[in-house]
């Protein structure tokens, strides 16, 4: 895939609540657990972590830990779209999941 298509599926630079929950969610099926098995990994309610995911409230620092530390997803992903220090495993599985919707 091209850079400045990658730009585009990961909305560079958008830090829009509509963004974020979308790369949120991308991040939570890169990792291939269930809304439900997350939110309990994080020890968060289910309906926490979905508000987050859905864009009615921002990413907590536990979620975007966890997806750092156990996944290698960071919060500049999360919060920017900024994909360039991502591993590229990572990357491949953030852009299947972000061209699944």
């Amino acid at each position: 895939m091209r850079f400045d298509e990658k730009e585009k599926l990961f909305r560079l630079g958008d830090s829009s609540r509509e963004a974020i929950a979308r790369r949120l969610r991308a991040g939570r099926m890169a990792t291939g657990l269930s809304q439900q098995d997350f939110a309990k990994s994080v020890e968060l309610k289910k309906t926490t972590y979905s508000a987050q995911e859905n864009g009615d409230s921002s990413p907590s620092i536990a979620v975007m830990r966890a997806l750092y530390r156990e996944y290698r997803i960071d919060f500049n992903y999360v919060l920017h779209g900024d994909f360039s220090q991502l591993p590229s495993d990572v990357q491949d599985k953030l852009i299947e999941a972000l061209s699944s919707f």
